[in-house]
């Protein structure tokens, strides 16, 4: 897995997780990585070098290690969830890029050069929107369109601070659905963290659907 897909001296690597379920958040992270991380011995730095990988590819105790380990030795990271009244609103690509912009424009210190998992472009023109409806600041605004940014295909699997993002990015959002799976437990959001299993589809039948759930998802409709 490579450090770095640019030359630039900070460079932050971006990812989502939720996409595809019928509730709950999409969850993106953003994290800048050492430059020397490959050239650190600790044991944390060894044992996240030799384990991390795109979230899906790593099983559930793996990911809650290396939560820890990323929080520790990244520059910067941040997490965001943008919830289902949002998503419904501007549909799940834009929350998906605007997780992602609102946590590249609140790192410290600022990236140079973002990367970005998936095949879309980070800037969005629905996404230029904070939590509020209103605009993003002229300072925020320039970091979303003076930085360069390069969405890469699979680049979970292929660059250090992008899979890093995608394990808190998966590790927050499953934190967040197990927090809500004691609110609603006919749904067995503990395990199936908002996806549309059978038994998802069974419950929201018999149920009906929460305030958590995506309202314009098919199997919520």
């Amino acid at each position: 897995m490579y450090a770095n897909f640019s030359n630039f001296s900070i460079e932050c690597g971006t990812d989502e997780a939720g996409r595809g379920c019928l509730a709950g958040p999409v969850t993106a992270a953003a994290v800048i990585l050492p430059n020397n991380i490959t050239d650190t011995t600790t044991d944390e730095v060894v044992f996240f070098l030799q384990t991390i990988n795109d979230s899906k590819q790593l099983s559930e105790k793996k990911r809650e290690i290396l939560r820890p380990i990323i929080e520790k030795i990244a520059a910067s990271f941040i997490v965001t969830h943008i919830f289902p009244d949002e998503i419904d609103e501007i549909n799940i690509l834009n929350a998906s890029l605007k997780g992602m912009q609102k946590s590249i424009v609140k790192l410290n210190p600022t990236p140079l050069y973002i990367i970005v998992d998936g095949n879309r472009s980070l800037l969005s023109k629905k996404g230029f929107y904070n939590a509020s409806g209103e605009p993003f600041t002229e300072q925020e605004m320039d970091v979303l369109l003076q930085i360069p940014s390069t969405s890469i295909v699979k680049g979970d699997s292929k660059y250090l601070s992008i899979a890093a993002a995608s394990v808190l990015a998966k590790t927050y959002r499953d934190e967040y659905m197990n927090a809500l799976h004691n609110q609603f437990p006919m749904y067995n959001w503990q395990q199936n963290k908002g996806y549309p299993t059978q038994k998802h589809r069974e419950s929201i039948q018999k149920f009906g659907l929460t305030v958590h759930h995506r309202k314009t998802f098919r199997g919520c409709f």
